[in-house]
């Protein structure tokens, strides 16, 4: 199977970049979680310019989206939601559908003791808007600084949190081949 993770941040030692890259590690056999990695050249989402010819990159991004059969959002909280940078990607694919069914798990890591929650449900919200296959097992992960050290999550039980939601994104892409083959 493979997963595309977005994170949401654009900041070289973000924390939701730290979750994203430890989640790829805890991947099962036969699973492989990539970043995508390029958010900064998406431009600026102009209705106008969407509908005449989406920019390349715009194009990049929504075929990786594509090809996934489930994606990982990682994203800090900005002003009580979602950065303006993971929005402005999700407006780019809101008219190609590439999430549309698709299994998406909605992870949020702070400093701060609510973990991010308000941009997780806000995030949440959005997608399910867009016509994302939400799951429950998505995450906010309060006091991040105190589970990871040097880029690594060093808290254990946060490790089995994203192996079970690694694993729910897995059980979730396996139904959906499923009904499409039977539907086929």
């Amino acid at each position: 199977m493979k997963f595309v993770a977005i994170v949401g941040s654009l900041r070289a030692g973000s924390y939701n970049r730290a979750v994203a890259l430890n989640a790829a590690e805890l991947c099962g056999p036969g699973t492989e979680l990539t970043l995508f990695d390029d958010l900064r050249a998406l431009p600026w989402f102009e209705h106008d310019v969407e509908l005449v010819a989406p920019p390349a990159p715009v194009l990049a991004f929504r075929a990786r989206l594509a090809a996934a059969d489930a994606v990982l959002i990682t994203s800090p909280e900005y002003a009580a939601g979602m950065s303006g940078v993971l929005k402005n990607a999700l407006e780019w694919i809101v008219g190609g559908g590439q999430l549309v069914d698709k299994p998406v798990a909605v992870i949020t890591a702070s400093p701060a003791t609510t973990g991010g929650e308000r941009a997780r449900a806000w995030t949440t919200e959005t997608l399910r808007m867009m016509g994302a296959d939400v799951l429950p097992e998505s995450l906010s992960i309060p006091s991040v600084g105190t589970r990871i050290k040097n880029g690594r999550v060093t808290d254990e039980p946060l490790r089995a949190q994203l192996r079970e939601v690694l694993a729910a994104m897995g059980r979730a892409a396996k139904q959906k081949a499923e009904l499409a083959a039977a539907e086929g």
